[in-house]
């Protein structure tokens, strides 16, 4: 005849210092969650009898091992009584197996450690501009070569960039540089207002919208719509391998991809760049009519005899720098998208970030560049 195991059973009783825990029966998985919870429960010195313990697993030893391990962290007694041989071996073998972690000692950074960081992050940025500039190399020898080879240009590519990068993009920017100019003409027209010098919110407004804010702002819309889009393209073919797919076919990747992209960011924000300063100066003009009776004959009349052109030239100037700029960071980050969507993810992020920084620097040197030469 078999006999029944008896069933798992913890008894507590506890005084004001100590607390005594008396197992009884066979302990299984299915005693674990009451065994782990009278063990938590106990405050101070702890005894633990195992006198009467007919089977002991491994998860009840786990949860002995893990109670005692809390007790000498807390520096609190913590006493095994009535243990067989069996038990004995087994509390050993899980004590032995349970996982260490791993505690790396605090270190406080020194000097040199500061200044590796900075060195290492230096050249780190100067080595992703070198590769900004292999890829402005890249596309000038492809440009180039097409030239010469006018055959091997994909004229439908260019013309399908150029809508999405131009056409597309009037709207956004031409209501975004219309808004802008009614700031301007509100907040000029109500500082000016206190001195009497109101007829000449019209040349801020022509100042401000033709020379630095038509173009800047629409090169910052631009690169955030279309780095994006290149980068999300691009780095999309290179996760399905449709870039190694073109290479094994023979197909170049900066002339298929790079060059009509970039090319049309080339001849479409120069035109954006006119539409964003006429959006602009309409938006100055009418909120000047609204707020200080400036007609639009007065307001044309002043904008011509007082603004030069090359507060105009200046604007238009700084768009094909800002086009390669917004181009070859969408078209590098793209080539850097790895074999899942998170890099996808970092990767188009990235190439806003960095489109847009890099056009306010740029933006920044030429501003600087123009008021030395007097410009």
């Amino acid at each position: 005849m078999t006999t029944e195991p008896l069933p798992a059973t913890v008894e507590t009783s506890a005084t004001k210092d100590e607390t005594r825990i008396a197992l009884r029966g066979a302990f299984s998985l299915a005693a674990l969650s009451d065994l782990v919870a009278k063990l938590q429960d106990c405050q101070g010195a702890v005894t633990l009898d195992l006198s009467g313990v007919t089977r002991l697993d491994t998860s009840a030893a786990w949860a002995i091992v893990t109670a005692e391990a809390a007790a000498k962290a807390k520096n609190q007694p913590f006493t095994l009584t009535g243990l067989s041989d069996d038990s004995k071996t087994l509390l050993a073998t899980v004590a032995k197996a349970m996982p260490e972690p791993d505690t790396v000692p605090p270190t406080r950074k020194t000097l040199v450690d500061w200044v590796e960081v900075t060195g290492r992050k230096v050249a780190a940025t100067f080595d992703f501009g070198l590769q900004l500039l292999g890829y402005l190399g890249l596309f000038l020898h492809r440009l180039a070569r097409s030239v010469v080879r006018p055959s091997n240009f994909r004229f439908t590519a260019l013309v399908h960039h150029c809508q999405e990068v131009g056409v597309k993009a009037v709207p956004i920017v031409a209501l975004m540089s219309f808004l802008i100019g009614v700031v301007l003409a509100f907040q000029g027209s109500t500082q000016l207002r206190q001195f009497g010098a109101e007829v000449f919110v019209v040349d801020l407004i022509a100042v401000s919208i033709l020379r630095e804010l038509g173009i800047l702002l629409t090169a910052i819309i631009v690169a955030g719509r279309t780095a994006s889009a290149f980068t999300a393209a691009i780095g999309s073919m290179k996760m399905r391998e449709e870039i190694d797919a073109m290479r094994t076919l023979g197909i170049d990747v900066a002339d298929a991809l790079f060059v009509p992209r970039i090319l049309a960011l080339l001849l479409m924000l120069p035109i954006l760049g006119l539409i964003a300063n006429l959006s602009g100066l309409i938006g100055g003009g009418l909120m000047s009519w609204i707020d200080l009776g400036i007609s639009p004959g007065m307001f044309q009349t002043r904008l011509i005899e007082n603004t030069g052109i090359w507060h105009l030239l200046v604007g238009i100037i700084k768009a094909p720098f800002f086009a390669l700029i917004i181009g070859i960071v969408g078209c590098h980050a793209g080539m850097q998208v790895g074999s899942n969507a998170e890099s996808l993810g970092q990767q188009t992020s990235a190439s806003v970030v960095t489109a847009i920084f890099a056009v306010i620097v740029t933006d920044a040197i030429f501003s600087i560049f123009f008021a030395q030469v007097g410009v």
